[in-house]
C-alpha cells in the first residue's frame, strides 16, 4: 500500500482470499447439513432398512467414532502433503462417502457408508483452519474463522 491506495496485485489477493472464505463456508455448511439431514430422515431410513433404535445408535456412534479418529490424524496429513491436496482429499472422501449412502441395503453397510462420511469430514476444520491462516492477515483472521465457522 503506498500513498494510501491498493495496488491492483494486493486488491486481487484480498478479492481472493474472500473468496476462499467463502468456498470454506460452504464446504463447512454442507458438511452441517449431512448431519442434520440424517437425523431428520431417520424415521424414513428406519422403515426402510428396517433398524431399530439401538442400530441407529450404532451407526450415529460409527460416523462419531470415525471422526474423532480422523481429527487425530487429518491434521497432520494436512501438514504433510499441503492443504490444497489435504482439503481436496478430504472433500473426495466425504463425497464418495456421501454417495455411497444411495446404496446401501443393510445396516451395517449404512454404519460403513457413515463411517468413511465422518473420516472425511474430519478434515474440514484442520483444512479450513489452515488455509485461513494461509490467507488472512493476523487482523482478519477471526472474522475469516467466523464466516465458515
Amino acid at each position: 500500500m503506498l500513498g494510501g491506495e491498493f495496488s491492483d496485485k494486493s486488491a486481487k489477493v484480498v478479492s481472493y482470499r474472500w473468496l476462499i472464505c467463502s468456498l470454506l463456508f460452504f464446504a463447512t455448511v454442507i458438511i452441517y447439513m449431512d448431519r442434520q439431514v440424517f437425523g431428520i430422515l431417520a424415521p424414513v431410513l428406519q422403515k426402510n432398512i428396517g433398524w431399530n433404535e439401538i442400530e441407529y445408535g450404532y451407526i450415529i456412534a460409527a460416523f462419531s467414532g470415525s471422526y474423532a479418529l480422523g481429527l487425530l490424524f487429518v491434521g497432520r496429513f494436512i501438514d504433510k502433503v499441503g492443504t490444497r491436496i489435504g482439503y481436496f482429499l478430504s472433500i473426495l472422501v466425504w463425497s464418495i462417502a456421501a454417495i455411497g449412502h444411495a446404496f446401501v441395503k443393510t445396516v451395517f453397510d449404512f454404519g460403513l457408508a457413515r463411517s468413511f462420511l465422518g473420516f472425511g469430514e474430519s478434515g474440514n476444520f484442520p483444512a479450513a483452519n489452515k488455509a485461513t491462516a494461509e490467507w488472512f492477515p493476523k487482523k482478519e483472521r477471526a472474522l475469516a474463522f467466523g464466516i465458515f465457522n
